[in-house]
């Protein structure tokens, strides 16, 4: 009785010699890597010997009412006109226009004040602008 041998293809390449020498050269670049430990510098830092500074900075704070009203550092101003925030701020400055501007807000504000301020403090060279928001008094009706 005569078995017949099955034909076996071979058409794809043998990658395991392949394999091999990646993997060697792998062990051969991790056992040959040298490991340098960064130094690091000692710096003597000085310590103050003064006392903190009591000089707050000045602040420049406009509040904005429910009704659009302006005040500028506490002092109301007498209408509602960008140019009459202008003159107050150049008044209030003195000329700095490097001081932070904060610009208060009643939650009620329509927006159309809050952004004529901003853009006047931006006309004006004020960068340093912060804006917050004052909540409606829980008591009030």
């Amino acid at each position: 009785m005569k078995f017949q041998r099955q034909k076996v293809d071979n058409d794809g390449i043998n990658l395991t010699p392949l394999i091999d020498v990646v993997f060697l050269l792998l062990i051969f670049f991790m056992v040959s890597t040298t490991f340098t430990r960064e130094t690091h510098l000692s710096v003597d830092l000085p310590e103050a010997t003064g006392k903190p500074s009591s000089d707050t900075p000045k602040l420049i704070e406009i509040l904005i009412a429910a009704d659009g009203s302006y005040s500028v550092n506490g002092k109301v101003l007498v209408n509602s006109k960008p140019e009459t925030l202008r003159v107050a701020l150049e008044k209030t400055a003195e000329g700095d226009n490097r001081l932070p501007l904060a610009i208060t807000a009643d939650a009620k504000t329509p927006h159309q004040f809050v952004v004529a301020a901003m853009d006047v403090a931006g006309q004006l060279g004020f960068s340093r602008l912060s804006i917050t928001s004052r909540q409606p008094d829980p008591q009030a009706p």
